[in-house]
């Protein structure tokens, strides 16, 4: 029973960190590297930039998002992952293998 709890714990913590519509979008885009707030708004179709930024937020506040400034004209703010952000790359692929293999046995 323990385990079983551990578990629902587990993955209460996974829902809170990657759930919603543009987590997962984000991470896989700064899975392939750095990039600055506009690429990301650009690459991410149908995001807003207040929505972009909350989830920019909750990422970083989660200590999988790190956000750099530098000090241009204009400002220049680039996101990556942390090292632990990281470590979710194979949990990435997993997933990315398991949705291809699920899609093909529809």
């Amino acid at each position: 029973m323990e385990k079983c709890v551990n578990n629902v714990e587990s993955l209460q913590f996974i829902l809170q960190v990657l759930g919603g519509k543009w987590k997962l979008h984000i991470l896989s885009i700064l899975y392939f590297g750095k990039k600055r707030f506009k690429e990301l708004e650009r690459e991410i179709a149908g995001i807003s930039a207040k929505m972009l930024i909350k989830e920019l937020k909750d990422l970083e506040a989660a200590g999988i998002v790190n956000r750099q400034t530098f000090n241009t004209v204009p400002i220049t703010v680039e996101y990556s992952l942390t090292p632990g952000g990281l470590t979710m790359k194979p949990l990435l692929e997993q997933m990315n293998e398991w949705a291809i293999k699920f899609q093909q046995t529809k």
